[in-house]
């Protein structure tokens, strides 16, 4: 995509902040010309490591935009796909599910392109995806997943007010064999805005 900075390129700003400004990150719908960007990350085994997909092919990835971009569309829309942008470079991605929409239940997942890892994006995707849930959707009851080794995440989850709730044993097969999951969520009276929302 014009503009995004590859994996071989010299990035802009958000490759040299210490910590991103929450309020700076921004989510909009997936586009289908974000495919490049969501390659630059998708095909990184470093950036997959943790999860039961990738690295990426070119075809995988545009089949993956392919399939979100056209979520956005259904009747009884359940998957919302966001892209991530800081400045003029998009940093990662953010995926709302609505997993019953009698009993208000959805998950929140995210990835950050590694170049950007360690300055708060994750958590601002986070936040983000929380708000749209709890207000605009009128969910009850959001949760996420994560790999018990991907601590990272863990902190992230933790840091947007997330209950630890338990670990679910061999859940994914992944590369390097059978993956637990650590589950959190958050219900809507727990849920607090950050600072932007409350503007």
């Amino acid at each position: 995509m014009a503009g995004y900075p590859g994996p071989g390129s010299c990035p802009s700003e958000i490759w040299q902040d210490p910590l991103v400004s929450q309020s700076l990150v921004t989510l909009r719908k997936l586009a289908l010309n974000d495919w490049q960007a969501v390659h630059s990350w998708a095909s990184l085994e470093e950036a997959c490591r943790y999860q039961p997909w990738g690295p990426n092919s070119e075809d995988q990835t545009r089949a993956f935009v392919q399939s979100a971009v056209e979520a956005w569309s259904h009747a009884h829309q359940q998957r919302f796909v966001y892209i991530a942008r800081f400045g003029n470079d998009l940093v990662g991605m953010g995926e709302l599910r609505i997993r019953s929409h009698r009993h208000r239940q959805g998950e929140i997942a995210y990835i950050v392109h590694p170049r950007a890892w360690g300055r708060g994006v994750g958590t601002a995707i986070g936040q983000e995806l929380l708000s749209r849930g709890f207000r605009e959707l009128g969910l009850h009851r959001i949760h996420a997943t994560c790999d018990p080794r991907n601590l990272a995440s863990s902190r992230v989850l933790g840091k947007l007010g997330m209950t630890y709730e338990g670990r679910h044993r061999h859940t994914a097969l992944i590369r390097d064999g059978w993956r637990d999951s650590e589950m959190f969520s958050i219900l809507e009276a727990e849920w607090r805005p950050s600072p932007s929302d409350r503007l």
